[in-house]
């Protein structure tokens, strides 16, 4: 079932989004050569702490996962697709970071991604990275009154496959609210004029995934969470939560 927020709502989830929205920055700022991925994990916190809301991430453990998560931030490297734990690895010159971050204020959830080079960047990857950027806008542009699921998803996957990457099946986006992951799931291809219609109220997050070698296969890593490439290539990933309103698309994670 889909919840309709209340313009009320979306102004609470917009706050719930700004702490996002602040740790993700404050995270992408500490990102350098040297740094663990467990101290990008306390900055994070940290903004969660200061904010006084909670991590919708920390302890969450759905059918796939073998362990509850346990941090409040996803970081994943190179050929990591999404759902990296931090650990010990230090960052080296020119790594392709990917962070994913959840927040819970006031009973409501915001979930944002980025990714960035530390150090010296490969001009593949800022090839990668502009494509998940501008697959994100699309879907975004997509996500209107009237439009369907299908319209977001087309917007993403055109986007995407044209320029010749990859795509892991499978998954996508999806609605959020008062839960982190709530109906309808929002996939990164499809057929426009498809799936359910968009209305006022509804709030989604958008996420396109892209894998550099243009395959769609990738595996869960030893830690049961890391998901990876299968051809080893890089990847990069891209999330805002959005809320569908009459006056168009109101990003709810803007940083």
């Amino acid at each position: 079932m889909v919840e309709l927020k209340t313009d009320t709502s979306i102004d609470a989830m917009y706050e719930a989004g700004q702490v996002v929205a602040r740790a993700l920055t404050a995270a992408r700022e500490a990102a350098a050569v040297g740094v663990s991925l467990l101290d990008l994990d306390e900055v994070a916190h940290g903004v969660l702490r200061e904010a006084g809301a909670t991590s919708p991430f920390l302890g969450y453990r759905p059918s796939f996962a073998p362990t509850p998560f346990p941090a409040v931030l996803c970081v994943s490297v190179n050929d990591a697709i999404v759902h990296g734990i931090p650990g010990r690895y230090r960052l080296r010159d020119g790594d392709l970071v990917s962070i994913d971050f959840g927040a819970e204020l006031g009973g409501w959830v915001g979930d944002s991604a980025l990714s960035f080079v530390v150090g010296t960047p490969r001009p593949a990857d800022l090839r990668l990275i502009e494509t998940a950027e501008r697959a994100l806008a699309a879907g975004i542009g997509a996500a209107v009154v009237g439009n369907r699921i299908g319209d977001i998803a087309h917007a993403i996957g055109t986007v995407c496959r044209g320029a010749g990457y990859g795509i892991p099946d499978g998954f996508g986006g999806h609605g959020i609210g008062r839960r982190m992951h709530e109906d309808p799931g929002v996939p990164n291809e499809g057929r426009p004029g498809r799936g359910m219609r968009l209305r006022h109220g509804m709030v989604l997050a958008i996420e396109p995934m892209v894998i550099a070698g243009g395959t769609d296969g990738f595996h869960a890593a030893p830690d049961g969470w890391t998901l990876k490439t299968d051809d080893g290539s890089r990847a990069a990933h891209a999330e805002h939560t959005v809320a569908i309103t009459e006056s168009g698309p109101r990003i709810l994670t803007a940083r």
